[in-house]
């Protein structure tokens, strides 16, 4: 399974930790909190593909947070797990009956509950929701690479998992995390987004780069599919152009957008 983003929210440290500790055995990224405005932030920055809701203090936060996810344009989809508490001491800090009676989650548990058991459960719910394309962005500007992570967080069916400044980090960041697509930037300091696509595409057969620049000459695009890339965007395009790009890449298709000559 793919490295899945979890979120965890809830006040039993104990549990938590004993969570946090199983699945990041398992190569998932995990985040705990306490705190509903902090997993608020959390969510609303990180996007996770699972949210667990425990229980927090004061109560009713934990509803509170579930209906804010369930009310976000991009997060209502998310995967939501709750665990309360035992039935012995639901009328004390557990959810109330009336926010019971409005859940709409993937799973419900109440404690004492088994950690492995949480844990598969997880897992098979994240094979429904993770399919997302991910994606490395390589650009030598911030605000380059801040407006195609914001383009690219309103998609429900990708995500940015990492960003390179040169096309050296391009290369390692690259081979480190994998991703579907690799969208690389040509005038970059270092190295170069040319020489960096083909160095990619020589240590690693499963490359799926589009280059992304401002130079949309013919000549340009013809040096970016020699050097191994399957397309070629240019910056001035619309956010719908590269997106449909990405998804078209992603898929190993060779993508060419008719340029000036």
């Amino acid at each position: 399974m793919s490295r899945s983003r979890i979120l965890i929210a809830d006040d039993d440290s104990k549990f938590t930790a004993a969570l946090r500790q199983r699945l990041m055995s398992k190569n998932h990224a995990v985040v705990v909190t306490t705190s509903r405005m902090q997993a608020q932030e959390i969510a609303q920055k990180d996007r996770p593909d699972m949210v667990l809701l425990g229980t927090m203090q004061p109560r009713g936060d934990a509803f509170k947070l579930y209906k804010w996810l369930k009310e976000s344009p991009i997060l209502s989809d998310t995967a939501i797990i709750v665990v309360d508490a035992p039935p012995e001491k639901q009328h004390i800090n557990g959810w109330r009956k009336d926010e019971g009676l409005r859940l709409e989650c993937d799973d419900y548990f109440a404690r004492p509950v088994d950690v492995p058991s949480v844990v598969d459960r997880i897992e098979k719910l994240l094979d429904k929701t993770t399919e997302r394309i991910t994606v490395l962005v390589a650009d030598d500007h911030a605000v380059v690479r801040d407006s195609i992570r914001a383009v690219i967080d309103l998609q429900k069916d990708m995500q940015v998992i990492a960003e390179a400044v040169d096309g050296r980090e391009a290369i390692s960041k690259t081979l480190e995390f994998q991703p579907d697509v690799v969208l690389m930037d040509i005038v970059m300091p270092n190295l170069n987004g040319m020489d960096a696509t083909r160095q990619i595409c020589q240590q690693w057969d499963k490359a799926k780069i589009l280059v992304l620049s401002q130079y949309d000459d013919q000549e340009t695009v013809r040096a970016s599919s020699e050097s191994g890339a399957l397309g070629f965007i240019p910056k001035r395009s619309a956010s719908s152009e590269l997106i449909a790009g990405i998804r078209s890449v992603s898929q190993g298709k060779h993508l060419e957008l008719p340029v000036a000559v």
